[in-house]
C-alpha cells in the first residue's frame, strides 16, 4: 500500500505523527572534523564515496557514506567545502578509523588525509551555517570552535532526530549489518544512483532497481518510560523488528515493514517489551510498495 494504504492499516496518520520541536539552543555535537585535501580529493572521494561530490560545487556541504563492498553501511557522515578542499564531519568514535580506511584506498593519489582536528567541533542549533543536509527538520548546523570535549550524543539532540525519525547508523547499526537504504541513505540525500561507481554500489543499485527494500529503520511510538536497545518487536509469534535508540514514548527501529502491514491486516499488534507499539514513519520514509 502506499501511505494512505498504510494508514488505513492503523499505522500513524497526519494527525498523530510527532512532529519534531526545533532545537533551543546551539548544542556541541560528538563528532570529530578532520581535512581532504590535494588535487586529486574530489576524484578520489567521488570513486569510494555514495554521494556526487560535485555537488560540492553548489552546495556547502552533503550527507554520504562509505560502504562495505555488499553495501553495509562502514561510515557515514557529512563532507563539507573548506577552500580548495573538505572538511569531514563524522562521528568522533569512528574518526580515526576512518582515517586509516580512505588512507588505504588513497594508493598513488595525490591526497592529503588529515589530522584529526583539536580545535574544531561540529554543532547543531535551531540556526546555523546551513539547514542539515538530511532533512531540514534537524535545523541549523555549522562547523566552530570547540568548547569542550564531548564523547556522547547529546540528550537534546538524541530526542531531537528521534522525533524527527533520523537514524545514526553508529548507534543505530552497531553491528554494520543495514544496507544503506534500509538506514534511509535514500530519504537522507545519501546516495546518488546516476552519479556511477561507488564500493558497494551494486548491491544499492539493484535494491532500489528491484524494490527490495522492505527492511528500515522507522519511528514507533508507545506509551510509558524508552525501551530497551535491543528489544525485540514481534507481531504475534513472528519477530519482525529490533528497537534501536529510544526516548520516552519513542523509538527508532528496525523493522519489516511489510511484514507490519501484514500483521496489521491480521490484526496482530506490534510488541516489544512488554508495550504495544504503533509506527509512526514521518511523511518522507519511502514505504514498501
Amino acid at each position: 500500500p502506499g501511505a494512505k494504504g498504510w494508514i488505513s492499516l492503523g499505522f500513524a496518520s497526519a494527525a498523530t505523527h510527532v512532529r519534531p520541536m526545533a532545537l533551543s539552543a546551539p548544542i556541541q555535537l560528538d563528532r570529530a572534523v578532520f581535512p581532504i585535501t590535494g588535487p586529486d580529493a574530489e576524484g578520489f572521494l567521488q570513486n569510494l564515496l555514495t554521494q556526487d561530490m560535485t555537488r560540492l560545487t553548489r552546495e556547502p556541504a552533503i550527507y554520504t557514506g562509505l560502504l562495505t563492498p555488499q553495501g553495509k553501511v562502514a561510515f557515514d557522515f557529512l563532507i563539507w567545502r573548506e577552500g580548495d578542499g573538505y572538511l569531514v564531519d563524522v562521528n568522533s568514535s569512528r574518526a580515526r578509523d576512518l582515517v586509516q580506511r580512505l588512507t588505504l584506498y588513497r594508493l598513488r593519489a595525490k591526497v592529503e588525509i588529515g589530522p584529526i582536528a583539536t580545535d574544531k567541533a561540529v554543532w547543531a542549533g535551531p540556526e546555523g551555517a546551513i539547514a542539515d543536509p538530511r532533512r531540514p527538520e534537524l535545523g541549523g548546523r555549522w562547523i566552530g570552535a570547540a568548547s569542550s570535549s564531548v564523547t556522547e550524543e547529546p540528550a537534546a539532540y538524541r530526542a531531537h532526530r528521534v522525533t524527527v525519525g533520523v537514524p545514526d547508523p553508529v548507534r543505530d547499526d552497531p553491528d554494520v549489518e543495514a544496507f544503506a537504504l534500509e538506514c534511509l541513505f535514500e530519504e537522507l540525500n545519501g546516495v546518488d544512483f546516476q552519479k556511477g561507481c561507488f564500493v558497494g554500489q551494486e548491491n544499492v543499485s539493484r535494491m532500489k532497481r528491484r524494490a527490495t527494500t522492505r527492511r528500515k529503520i522507522c519511528p514507533v511510538t508507545f506509551e510509558g518510560a524508552a525501551l530497551a536497545f535491543g528489544a525485540t518487536i514481534q507481531a504475534g509469534p513472528a519477530d519482525i523488528g529490533v528497537v534501536r535508540t529510544a526516548i520516552d514514548g519513542r523509538a527508532l527501529a528496525m523493522v519489516r515493514l511489510d511484514r507490519a502491514a501484514e500483521a496489521a491486516v491480521k490484526g496482530n499488534v506490534l510488541i516489544a517489551g512488554g508495550k504495544t507499539l504503533r509506527l509512526d514513519p514521518p511523511a518522507w520514509l519511502i514505504l514498501p510498495a
